[in-house]
């Protein structure tokens, strides 16, 4: 079991884990040890609710291909099992993520003080600016 958080919790045969070799500089080890993971999560056959499963489809996330198949690559550390936590974490982090719901914006108005207040300040502003022009002495 797989818990994402206190009310999500995903099977382990939802999450598929393979062992690939990794990419880039690593000398001769990198040739033979298989460290990275490859992350393969299937959210249509997933243990989720509908709703979830929606809202993760609904996701622009370009790991998701048009099977609805999330795929993660964790390769950062040297070693597999470092690698699988960082796979797993990854995981779970997008689909609290993607399951978060916000709280809708309720729309407030300045009280009338505030509003007097801005519109005071804006013409003692003005005054100060204006007395900033050119002196005349001739007068």
């Amino acid at each position: 079991m797989i818990f994402i958080n206190n009310n999500i919790s995903l099977n382990d045969n939802d999450v598929e884990i393979s062992a690939i070799r990794s990419q880039g500089a690593g000398g001769q080890n990198v040739n033979k040890v298989a460290s990275a993971i490859h992350l393969r999560f299937d959210i249509n056959a997933s243990s989720l609710s509908d709703t979830h499963k929606q809202r993760l489809l609904a996701s622009k996330d370009n790991r998701i291909n048009k099977d609805g198949v999330l795929i993660i690559k964790a390769q950062q550390y040297r070693t597999q099992e470092r690698n699988r936590v960082d796979a797993l974490e990854r995981l779970r982090s997008f689909i609290i993520k993607a399951t978060q719901v916000n709280k809708p914006r309720k729309p407030t108005k300045p009280s009338k003080s505030a509003k007097r207040k801005r519109v005071d300040q804006k013409t003692q502003r003005g005054r100060t600016k204006a007395l900033r022009g050119k002196v005349d002495f001739n007068q």
